[in-house]
């Protein structure tokens, strides 16, 4: 752990992305989208998969449909959305705290020890049910998800009602985060930020490390 990165960890609250910092369910969300896809006549590519992260779910359905040049009435669209999602649910059902990356209780454990106050600020609407299925809900002093907020990353707005959620300034919360949207919307936040990935990813992260485990002491 480099002295910066030490530096940054004094911060009095952290914020948590979920999707591939705490969990990793993108699998779950590839092969539901794969699955629609294919169901309406087109492929859906892991690369495809990969411009969705911290994508809404609307906004990811966009996306698809334009992909595959089909067009959707509102009404359809929001059937097409609740059918990912309800096969999406299904294997989210069946997580456990097996499922959580490496690191993260330990770190989660840390933070709590040293009065950190925690919040989670995900897109995903789906993120209660993963904290709770995981095990780590008990964290949590705030959970800002995809059902309170409407602006998508690189928009500021999950990270900062998390903050109004915990009663803490921006310039006193670190953000952990694994997508360039992320990092962009917790900078546009006044926050400093982790980012969680391969050496070389998010370079506009205050620190970068591969899981949150290389931050615990």
């Amino acid at each position: 752990m480099s002295l910066g990165t030490t530096t940054i960890l004094n911060r009095p609250a952290y914020i948590f992305d979920l999707d591939g910092v705490l969990v990793d369910t993108a699998v779950f969300h590839y092969e539901a989208w794969k699955r629609l896809a294919n169901e309406l006549g087109f492929d859906f590519t892991v690369a495809q998969n990969e411009q969705l992260k911290g994508v809404s779910r609307v906004e990811s359905l966009e996306k698809i449909l334009a992909w595959g040049g089909v067009e959707k009435t509102d009404a359809e669209k929001l059937e097409l959305a609740k059918k990912k999602n309800d096969w999406y649910l299904e294997m989210v059902a069946k997580m456990t705290a097996s499922d959580l990356l490496p690191g993260v209780l330990a770190f989660l454990e840390q933070a709590r020890a040293e009065g950190k106050k925690i919040a989670l600020g995900s897109a995903s609407k789906n993120a209660p049910l993963i904290l709770d299925k995981t095990g780590i809900a008990r964290f949590f002093d705030a959970i800002v998800d995809g059902n309170e907020v409407s602006l998508s990353k690189p928009n500021p707005e999950v990270f900062l009602c998390a903050a109004r959620k915990l009663e803490v300034q921006p310039a006193d919360c670190l953000v952990f985060e694994d997508a360039e949207a992320g990092v962009a919307a917790a900078i546009a936040g006044g926050m400093a930020v982790v980012g969680i990935g391969e050496e070389g990813a998010l370079p506009d992260a205050d620190a970068l490390v591969a899981n949150l485990g290389k931050l615990v002491k």
